[in-house]
């Protein structure tokens, strides 16, 4: 949930700013921008973590590096793709369908105790899944709904 910081954290100062420079909050802007940023930073972590990242990938898929890689490069290209209204809403729809693919990955990893950031398995396991993982999914997927699509 340490992650989520970054969404909430971009979000709330984003209003702020909006609130300063327009004298009105712009709920629209900050909750894409909270989303972008969040994005952003996990697609770079893909790049930085990427042996850790590799090991969610289930057994039988081959390339495993190069998904790692790609989704990183996906994330990051969503992220962008928020800030631009007229791709908003496919982007959004985009993103979504990504948060539950990338699902196994996180089911793939909980199960095996994968620690990503020291590619082994000391990891938290199912816990993690359950009290983490799952609800972190949900918020994702509602906050994509709710600002790239719903309000947009």
């Amino acid at each position: 949930m340490k992650l989520l910081s970054i969404l909430f954290g971009t979000f709330l100062l984003a209003l702020v700013a909006t609130f300063a420079i327009q004298g009105k909050p712009d709920f629209l802007f900050s909750g894409n921008l909270g989303m972008a940023v969040f994005i952003i930073f996990t697609g770079f972590s893909h790049f930085k973590f990427q042996k850790g990242m590799a090991m969610m990938i289930p057994e039988l898929v081959p390339g495993k590096m190069f998904w790692v890689h790609f989704t990183g490069v996906i994330e990051i290209a969503a992220g962008i793709g928020l800030m631009i209204p007229s791709i908003r809403e496919l982007t959004a729809i985009m993103l979504i369908i990504f948060y539950v693919l990338v699902f196994i990955a996180n089911i793939n990893s909980s199960k095996k105790k994968i620690n990503i950031f020291k590619a082994d398995y000391t990891g938290p396991g199912m816990n993690y899944l359950y009290k983490e993982r799952i609800p972190m999914q949900i918020i994702l997927i509602v906050w994509t709904w709710y600002f790239g699509i719903y309000l947009n």
